[in-house]
């Protein structure tokens, strides 16, 4: 079925044998035939009379839901009437959390784009492999953040726009904006057609892109917060994750605008600043990481948090530590939860009734899950294992048929984490199945790490490992030999690591880093990283 007038995405989904089973029973999941998300979104508030509700706060500015749809209505015209948009062209965003950004993604998806939203640290490098990979037509740039987009050398780019997302002055797109109709006929989606890309964290040769249809992006509201937060229209949402993550962009925008409730985007969001929100503008739903969750904790009785009524954590495991501390200062437990980009958002976790401190829980409505061994049979109870889940949504990654049989077995969703399933059917995580490391709700790829490090004319080998750390989870550690082994002291560990900075998104560069003579290697000359997390310790 041709889809769009670019069907470029569509061609290069997997083939329908790769995909994993995807299971529609319940009758709230029957969303089919004709289908923009954006009309459940946010057109529907303006059609049945809620426009003057209000949609995003900052601490700056207050949008309504009429403000958010006229500003996506003039931005999907700028789109099909000034940039040689045709519908399916893969559109790119950067920018920090702000009202704009949220108003460009609808934009978007109301022209009838695919969406690949970006967070604001990463680097040309990182931003040119997206809009290479993708074949990204046209992007829109917080002016802020304009310097490093405008290094992006691809043949495939054919607009760059700029916006404000300060609201202070006028760039680029509001320029253009400006006498644009404030309503627009929403393109005629179907209900499989692909409204988003996630890329994962392998920002480096061939990333693997993720993909979703209009009918994924309603499915999951339907399926955490239902199970785990009972929005309700006065639910007002904060959080830390940037929206160009599918947890953020979820808990952020999804969800409260499902619910006709609101949200109150931070550009920075330090846990200073998510206390400040929740006691001033009286938050009641918060999703951050674990390592926010245990600073916050510190500060809490500093601020009124009576408005806070369910607090989420996810993109690494939480510490038990940190929820028994969050719930002797506050009284409330913290909401853990797993998710995947694959997957788009949280499918195993718990809510208030069945919480079990320390586990990550249950499979959350529209989910199944299971412990597998490495041939794909059921473990017994207790033994960690290969996770193993299916339900309303799946993983598509795009162009990347091997990357798809890898991720999807025997028409399962394989995450790649460890966990165990205890006698009640609790899950509790183990660890990670691969080198992947997760700092501070980052995922960061090793291998990619590594890739950007060999690019530094000093260096001759490295191997990247996480390491252990109570503050950030994980902290990335780079063993490196150098060229010249009479450069190894501390201004060079200084001076690699800024440079890092400047090459690569600075969340991912070495936090510790140790000089070697050598790596240890098999006889086929693999690097044995195992060898150096133990030296590590």
């Amino acid at each position: 079925m041709k889809h769009y007038q670019d069907n470029f995405a569509h061609e290069h989904l997997p083939d329908e044998s790769l995909r994993p089973d995807i299971i529609l029973g319940h009758p709230d999941f029957q969303f089919n035939g004709s289908l923009n998300c954006v009309d459940k979104l946010l057109d529907d508030h303006i059609r049945e009379g809620r426009g003057n509700t209000v949609a995003i706060r900052t601490f700056e500015t207050t949008w309504t839901y009429q403000d958010l749809y006229d500003k996506s209505n003039q931005i999907a015209h700028v789109l099909t009437d000034e940039l040689g948009f045709v519908s399916g062209n893969r559109v790119l965003i950067r920018a920090a959390n702000n009202p704009m950004f949220v108003a460009v993604w609808f934009a978007v998806l109301k022209a009838g784009g695919i969406v690949v939203a970006t967070m604001p640290l990463l680097r040309e490098k990182e931003l040119t492999v997206m809009i290479d990979s993708a074949e990204i037509s046209h992007a829109f740039c917080d002016y802020r953040l304009e310097e490093e987009m405008a290094l992006v050398k691809s043949s495939f780019l054919k607009q760059m726009i700029t916006f404000d997302g300060s609201e202070t002055h006028m760039s680029k797109l509001e320029t253009l904006m400006h006498n644009k109709p404030k309503t627009f006929q929403n393109y005629h989606t179907m209900a499989d057609s692909l409204a988003l890309i996630g890329f994962t964290s392998g920002t480096t040769g061939k990333p693997k892109m993720t993909s979703h249809f209009h009918r994924d992006i309603l499915l999951i509201c339907e399926a955490f917060p239902k199970y785990s937060l009972q929005p309700k229209p006065e639910d007002i949402f904060t959080g830390s994750p940037p929206l160009g993550f599918t947890f953020g962009l979820g808990g952020l925008v999804l969800f409260p605008f499902y619910f006709g409730a609101s949200t109150f985007l931070i550009e920075k969001p330090t846990p200073e600043l998510l206390l400040k929100a929740i006691s001033d503008h009286k938050v009641s739903i918060c999703f951050t990481a674990p390592t926010a969750w245990r600073v916050i904790t510190t500060l809490v009785k500093d601020y009124n948090i009576a408005s806070l009524r369910k607090c989420v954590s996810a993109g690494e495991t939480l510490p038990l530590k940190v929820w028994e501390d969050w719930y002797d200062a506050t009284g409330l437990k913290i909401i853990d939860g797993i998710g995947s980009t694959e997957i788009l958002h949280i499918f195993i976790s718990s809510n208030e009734e069945n919480m079990r401190k320390g586990a990550t829980g249950l499979p959350v409505r529209g989910y199944e899950a299971k412990i597998i061994d490495g041939k794909g049979n059921e473990m017994p109870v207790n033994e960690p294992g290969r996770l193993a889940v299916r339900g309303i949504t799946g993983c598509k990654y795009l162009n990347s048929p091997d990357k798809q049989q890898e991720y999807v077995e025997n028409k399962w969703n394989i995450t790649g984490d460890i966990f165990r399933q205890d006698e009640d059917g609790y899950f509790w995580f183990v660890a990670r199945g691969d080198d992947m490391i997760i700092s501070s709700g980052y995922n960061i790829a090793a291998i990619e790490v590594e890739s950007v490090l060999l690019c530094h004319d000093d260096i001759a080998e490295c191997a990247v490992v996480g390491l252990p750390n109570e503050e950030r989870g994980m902290l990335v550690c780079a063993y490196i030999v150098l060229k010249s082994q009479a450069d190894a002291n501390d201004d060079k560990v200084k001076e690699i690591q800024e440079w890092f900075k400047k090459a690569a998104a600075p969340y991912k560069y070495p936090r510790e880093i140790h000089f070697v003579d050598a790596l240890p290697k098999t006889e086929t000359g693999k690097i044995q990283r195992f060898k150096l997390k133990t030296t590590a310790r």
